[in-house]
């Protein structure tokens, strides 16, 4: 394997910001994917595989482990009957048109998650009333020891999160379909990307949703705008004045900008709700938010 040392990351993350990762690989087969996580185990480096970066905040100071790219076979995405066969790294919209080609439906959803099936599994990621959880058959994880198969319940999937480690990777995910005509699928796929499109920063640099939706009668994004953040700007960072849930990158924005904004949407939405907001984008490097004053 290529490792490549001191790369910059940031061009690598949909909101644009953060610095560079110690090392960078990118493993195409899974006997790759093992032979880079071994490595990193010899000389004790986190590991983190970043996909497309569309749910991730990177410290400005970087990444002091190994960052992963899947590449090769392990980006790829095929149909074996009845089933979506996705690597790791394949984007969600490569395994969507897969799927849409071959007449097999419940993977529409995923049009409004611009990452990968690995990071779907990892997250259980979910949007339009169906999540990974629904359509995920099993998934190949990877660690240094070794490759084995595991299902959603022994993935502990549940609400934005699973039972996954550091330094455990999805190298491959199969989801369960169902037939439905082709034409249907993109009709469905057309009016989810219609009514993301109206209700989110589409054509921002975003890194998705900010907060995961806590058990209160309004989602985070509503909670907040209640709060008076849209549009809220703090340094290069500003809340979406669309949707109140997403942090804009709208002009050279840092990572210290987004954790600011973070820290006093949770700090109002404490104040005036009595809810403590858990974040759903992935922290890599130095990065905490501060405990909130209770």
């Amino acid at each position: 394997m290529r490792i490549e040392e001191n790369f910059e990351l940031a061009r690598f993350t949909t909101i644009g910001t953060g610095g560079p990762a110690r090392a960078l690989a990118r493993p195409e087969t899974v006997p790759e994917l093992q032979e880079t996580l071994r490595f990193a185990r010899e000389r004790d480096l986190a590991v983190a595989t970043i996909g497309l970066g569309s749910n991730l905040l990177i410290a400005d100071t970087g990444f002091g482990g190994l960052v992963l790219k899947l590449a090769g076979a392990l980006a790829q995405a095929e149909i074996r009957g009845e089933l979506l066969v996705a690597g790791g790294g394949a984007p969600n919209a490569v395994a969507l048109h897969r799927a849409r080609a071959a007449g097999l439906g419940g993977f529409e959803f995923a049009c409004a998650i611009p990452g990968t099936a690995g990071g779907g599994v990892r997250m259980n990621a979910g949007a339009y009333g169906s999540d990974w959880a629904a359509i995920l058959e099993r998934a190949l994880v990877v660690s240094a020891d070794g490759a084995g198969w595991r299902t959603p319940a022994e993935l502990g999937l549940s609400y934005r999160r699973s039972g996954l480690r550091q330094g455990q990777v999805v190298a491959e995910a199969e989801f369960r379909l169902t037939p439905r005509p082709s034409a249907e699928i993109k009709s469905i796929v057309a009016a989810l990307q219609a009514q993301r499109k109206a209700a989110q920063p589409t054509n921002k640099r975003t890194y998705g949703s900010v907060f995961k939706n806590p058990e209160h009668e309004l989602t985070a994004g509503r909670l907040l705008e209640a709060c008076g953040l849209k549009g809220h700007r703090l340094g290069g960072a500003q809340i979406s004045p669309r949707h109140a849930n997403f942090i804009e990158n709208a002009d050279g924005a840092r990572s210290e900008d987004a954790i600011a904004l973070m820290t006093e949407a949770r700090r109002r939405a404490w104040e005036q709700y009595g809810v403590e907001l858990e974040h759903e984008v992935v922290f890599l490097g130095e990065l905490e938010l501060p405990p909130l004053a209770k």
